[in-house]
């Protein structure tokens, strides 16, 4: 069993800043792609960054330049550093980690989701 643990949400006035942590741990092998994706109310999910297991970034329009995404290979984690935060980054923060497990078989993992709201 895999398990995603979210941690680092929580009310910010704009402008501020929050770090999100997002640790993987059980029958883990290895690691690929990391994510975080977001859901506002009655918003489809969307993508904010992902990070590769070499470290390549990918990231929203909506948060270039602002946020960044890096990862802990050793600890199995990803972390999401959200600067200069906007009342439209408020949303329910989801991370995501396609991980091969010890028997060998790559599965998509879905984190609990940590809430973010940024006040005006």
């Amino acid at each position: 069993q895999v398990q995603l643990v979210e941690s680092g949400g929580g009310l910010v006035q704009a402008g501020g800043s929050l770090r999100l942590s997002c640790a993987a741990s059980g029958s883990i092998f290895s690691i690929n792609t990391m994510a975080w994706y977001r859901q506002a109310p009655g918003k489809q999910r969307e993508l904010v960054a992902s990070i590769t297991s070499g470290g390549s970034t990918n990231y929203a329009d909506s948060a270039e330049g602002r946020f960044t995404i890096s990862r802990d290979n050793a600890k199995n984690t990803v972390y999401l550093q959200m600067n200069s935060l906007k009342p439209e980054d408020t949303a329910v923060y989801l991370c995501n980690a396609h991980i091969v497990s010890t028997a060998r078989s790559m599965t998509v993992y879905w984190g609990q989701g940590t809430q973010v709201s940024v006040s005006s």
